[in-house]
């Protein structure tokens, strides 16, 4: 492993920093929007308009790099963003915000295809799941370490977003700096929804629904820590054990994904989910019950995104499956873009208990929804279902084609092996 990263280490090094900064803006939009007065749903939007900006991105960047090449398209859009995050606190509006976060999120989106393209061309055929797999951590640990920088300062002044910003601006310095030119990112045509729901239902379904969650927790979670009055330091271990669960919970649901029925481990994730949002609903706000329902709604929540990927690449052959990876993006970003928005306004209409009660109930939805599909379609002989690889759900369509591609190749030279 360390042979690998000798390879890659500044890439991921510029990816920590980035992962940094805008964790810890993620949790500052929170933390300030309470101090400000904004309402939960005025902060809902504002949340929404990061994964719409993050959509749209994902659409447009590889145009913008097939044109102008990766690094003035990574200049660009790392300058954008560092300016965005300083003037959060300049324009303390919801109006501002909400194009501002659109703003840093078709920056974020257009930053990860580029570092991706590089940090997929440094890799070779034999590590590239090695690579992958540091990549996703590295993204974690950064979110991770930004709840702790968040202790540092206070959310009422700028200082903690100029420090979002500056950690943004030096990392694109090892990224630049290590990586060499790559050929323009070409990225395939996402399938289209009928065909997508048709070939793979249960993906399709479980991942825009999982879209809700994911953002409701990462853009809400500070909303619901601030209105239920806890301290800004106890706010951020709160997003940090949303996170610190998925990097635990990662490896042994991903090892028992390769031995079992992948719809029954994503029934009985979605029932540990629910089971812990009902925890935390059920026991206000109790330091640790809160803490340890944070540790494993946010444990499942990641995986899962994973888990879902690799059980629709099962049902399409090798060829269908960058189209559909691209179709899954869009339709996770539709559903992260729609959740904020319920969480805020069940937030506003009857308490902040109720950021629990709709993330609860949408893995619920999901639950009900996996055990009906057991119904529908045989299981999938486990020699027939292509190996599991951790992706998260801030990667772009450029990793998770790069971790199909992989999939798929690992899945095959271990059938060969054991038909040898």
């Amino acid at each position: 492993m360390l042979n690998v990263l000798a390879g890659v280490w500044a890439l991921l090094l510029g990816i920590v920093l980035i992962m940094l900064g805008n964790g810890m803006h993620f949790t500052l939009i929170g933390l300030r929007g309470g101090i400000e007065g904004f309402s939960s749903t005025a902060l809902a939007i504002v949340t929404s308009g990061y994964f719409l900006g993050f959509l749209s991105g994902a659409r447009i960047t590889p145009m913008m790099i097939r044109h102008v090449g990766h690094v003035r398209v990574f200049a660009a859009l790392g300058s954008f963003m560092s300016a965005a995050l300083i003037a959060l606190p300049l324009l303390a509006e919801p109006w501002a915000w909400t194009i501002l976060r659109v703003l840093v999120g078709f920056c974020m989106s257009g930053i990860y295809v580029a570092a991706e393209s590089w940090l997929n061309a440094a890799a070779t055929n034999d590590n590239r799941g090695k690579v992958l797999s540091a990549y996703m951590i590295a993204q974690t640990l950064g979110i991770i370490g930004a709840q702790g920088l968040l202790t540092l300062g206070d959310a009422s002044t700028p200082v903690l977003f100029i420090c979002a910003s500056i950690l943004v601006s030096i990392s694109f310095a090892p990224i630049l700096l290590s990586a060499t030119p790559v050929p323009a990112v070409d990225v395939a045509r996402p399938m289209p929804l009928r065909a997508l729901v048709r070939a793979a239902p249960l993906g399709t379904v479980g991942i825009f629904l999982l879209g809700s969650v994911y953002a409701t927790q990462s853009g809400m979670g500070a909303v619901f820590g601030t209105q239920i009055g806890l301290t800004p330091n106890t706010i951020a271990l709160f997003i940090a054990m949303l996170f610190a669960g998925a990097l635990v919970l990662q490896f042994p649901i991903g090892w028992l994904s390769d031995r079992m029925d992948r719809r029954l481990l994503i029934l009985g994730l979605s029932v540990m989910g629910a089971a812990s949002c009902a925890l935390g609903w059920l026991t206000g706000g109790g330091l640790w019950p809160l803490m340890t329902a944070a540790f494993f709604a946010g444990g499942v929540t990641t995986p899962l995104y994973a888990l879902l990927l690799a059980y629709t690449n099962d049902s399409l052959s090798t060829s269908d499956m960058p189209a559909a990876s691209g179709g899954l993006v869009f339709t996770f970003g539709l559903g992260a873009i729609v959740g904020p928005m319920i969480a805020g306004w069940a937030m506003e209409a009857l308490d902040p208990g109720a950021f629990w009660l709709v993330l609860g109930l949408t893995f619920v939805i999901i639950a009900l929804y996996a055990l009906y599909r057991t119904t529908q379609r045989a299981a999938a002989s486990v020699e027939d279902t292509e190996s599991y690889l951790n992706v998260v759900p801030t990667t772009s369509l450029v990793a998770i084609e790069a971790a199909g591609e992989w999939s798929a190749e690992h899945a095959e030279s271990d059938r060969s092996a054991e038909a040898i």
